[in-house]
């Protein structure tokens, strides 16, 4: 699963390409089907068609494994009564319910507050959990197969010196007949007699503002499906989407990365976004909005006046626009050149290093940032 540069690198031979046709040993490819969400009736987030998949394997003596790339129970914390959300006092962003813990944590700067016993907008006693994570998928999952052990992997479980190691010990002894994780599950690890993936939610990566969500998905569900049918078994992947219809998921569906690979880069294309051009974005952070926009402003506007070729967009509000106390803003330049965006950034560093009125504030340069 390459990423989309370096597939394009390829074409231009750059690269050489080494396919790997053939799985280890006798295993076959395993068989890719989609669970339709729409209009059914989901137990707790999962589909019948998915509980009686899962009970089939089960029954034959083999490991399934189920992937959610959210950890913690559930992601929002609401009153029932009036609507209030318990967000982070720090970022723009809501706390993350753990109930093993009986806490809320902030997954971006890892503030911590018990969980309150009432509102504290309207004293309300109703406060529910939306949302699933890990912590909460496992709960329902142990209530559906009371008989069969469940471990789960994630940032929560896997603290502590050598945790993951035995965990990962104990599925492959098969002590462990469900797996749930997130995507330290996904890759890199060999479960013989896991015959079944569960992916419970792929429609994060198609309606994501970030342009390489939907690249990312792919080669998410094309590592997570090899985790199925490793040994001489057999193996089911299953997805479910409420999008099954999606132009992305059919050649996924016959394992042919390739054909989906151009189907992006075509979209790509199009847009002028990498690979067919290069992207520079500049990250600033500072204790009001006001600083960190008046320093963006200041850089955009030397950058015209060195280089009217290079697209400028912003400054804007990054897409979380305050983290741990700090409000962040961003500036992103576009060209079709590597040596001209080059030749401009080096010149921006000068510049910025004469701007003595901004030495507190926190600026940031990402060259082909994998993420904007």
């Amino acid at each position: 699963t390459p990423s989309l540069e370096t597939l394009h690198n390829a074409e231009q031979q750059r690269y050489k390409i080494l396919r790997l046709t053939e799985r280890a040993g006798k295993a076959s490819l395993p068989q890719i089907k989609i669970i339709d969400l729409r209009n059914q009736q989901l137990q707790q987030g999962l589909a019948k068609p998915l509980i009686q998949a899962m009970e089939s394997h089960l029954e034959k003596g083999n490991q399934v494994l189920l992937f959610k790339n959210r950890r913690g129970y559930s992601p929002i914390l609401m009153c029932h009564q009036c609507g209030w959300i318990a967000d982070c006092r720090s970022c723009d962003s809501h706390y993350t319910v753990h109930l093993q813990r009986r806490n809320l944590q902030c997954h971006h700067c890892n503030a911590m507050r018990s969980i309150p016993k009432e509102c504290p907008s309207c004293h309300g006693k109703q406060l529910m959990p939306l949302g699933m994570g890990t912590e909460r998928i496992e709960e329902v999952i142990q209530s559906f197969f009371p008989k069969h052990r469940i471990i789960r992997l994630d940032r929560d479980t896997t603290r502590g010196k050598g945790k993951l190691s035995a965990m990962l010990d104990e599925i492959r002894r098969g002590e462990a007949q469900i797996l749930l994780g997130t995507q330290m599950l996904a890759k890199g690890h060999d479960f013989p007699n896991v015959t079944m993936v569960g992916i419970l939610d792929a429609d994060q990566g198609f309606f994501s503002q970030d342009f390489r969500a939907c690249e990312k998905l792919g080669q998410l569900i094309m590592q997570v499906a090899g985790r199925a049918g490793r040994a001489e078994k057999s193996g089911e992947v299953y997805i479910q989407t409420h999008a099954p219809d999606h132009p992305l998921l059919k050649p996924l569906l016959k394992h042919d990365f390739d054909a989906f690979a151009q189907m992006i880069l075509s979209d790509r294309k199009i847009a002028c976004l990498p690979p067919y051009s290069f992207l520079a974005l500049y990250r600033c952070q500072a204790k009001t909005r006001e600083q960190a926009e008046q320093l963006l402003e200041k850089v955009k506007a030397f950058a015209l006046s060195k280089n009217q070729t290079i697209q400028i967009l912003g400054p804007i509000d990054s897409l979380m626009s305050k983290k741990a106390n700090y409000y962040r803003m961003q500036l992103l330049l576009r060209s079709n050149s590597r040596k001209h965006l080059n030749s401009l950034l080096s010149e921006v560093q000068a510049y910025l290093i004469q701007q003595k009125e901004y030495q507190q504030l926190r600026i940031h340069l990402d060259v082909d940032p994998i993420s904007i």
